[in-house]
């Protein structure tokens, strides 16, 4: 439940807003490429996509978590197998090198199969020479988010500039993705955060069929 009168009564309204504002901040951007991250992402970049008369398509990404603990993140990968490594956590829990590129190989299975469940046969699309919008729905830990906006920022031929579009994030993750992607544009980076859905009145799962019909054409 949304709390103290702040955030957005569902992920349609936060898209809206947040659309709004990436259209102010990037004025004509050209040929502007919308991906979101599943599921909850996707709901929210369709009208981000529609505001700025863009293409909308996802990038997927997962989580690696530890073992016994898997909300706790040792870092995400990408279904093409970029990584990002939470060095703190990875050092913390010791787990053998053995053990963690299995767990690191396992969350990229995970990513190719959920990226063939809801792309199906659509070609992977265009970034070069683009701007790029990545969008998700909210930002708590910042790991999947940063390893999408590495490979976007890493990718050759690159785009023409990669922007990452959320509707809320803690302050200081949103500072360390200002240091990674050309821009960051975020509705509300509060001081005290505690998890995206209490920005939410709305914050019902998004089903994967939900995700195939916005990327209907």
């Amino acid at each position: 439940m949304r709390s103290r009168g702040r955030g957005w009564r569902d992920r349609r309204e936060a898209g809206e807003r947040l659309g709004a504002a990436v259209l102010e901040r990037l004025g004509d951007a050209g040929e502007v490429l919308v991906l979101g991250l599943p599921r909850g992402g996707v709901a929210v970049a369709a009208p981000v996509a529609a505001a700025l008369h863009g293409e909308l398509d996802l990038l997927v990404v997962r989580k690696a978590g530890v073992p016994w603990q898997p909300e706790l993140a040792l870092g995400a990968v990408t279904a093409s197998g970029h990584r990002v490594v939470n060095d703190a956590v990875v050092s913390g829990v010791q787990l053998p090198p053995a053990e963690l590129e299995q767990v690191f190989r396992r969350a990229q299975e995970e990513a190719e199969e959920k990226e063939r469940l809801l792309r199906g046969d659509r070609p992977p699309p265009r970034l070069e020479g683009r701007t790029v919008v990545l969008v998700d729905d909210g930002i708590a830990t910042g790991a999947t988010v940063r390893a999408a906006t590495e490979l976007l920022v890493t990718a050759r031929p690159r785009p023409g500039q990669v922007v990452v579009a959320v509707p809320v994030g803690p302050r200081e993750t949103v500072e360390e993705l200002e240091r990674v992607a050309d821009a960051v544009v975020v509705l509300e980076r509060p001081w005290t955060f505690q998890a995206v859905g209490e920005w939410y009145v709305d914050f019902t799962q998004v089903q994967d069929a939900d995700v195939r019909a916005l990327l209907k054409p």
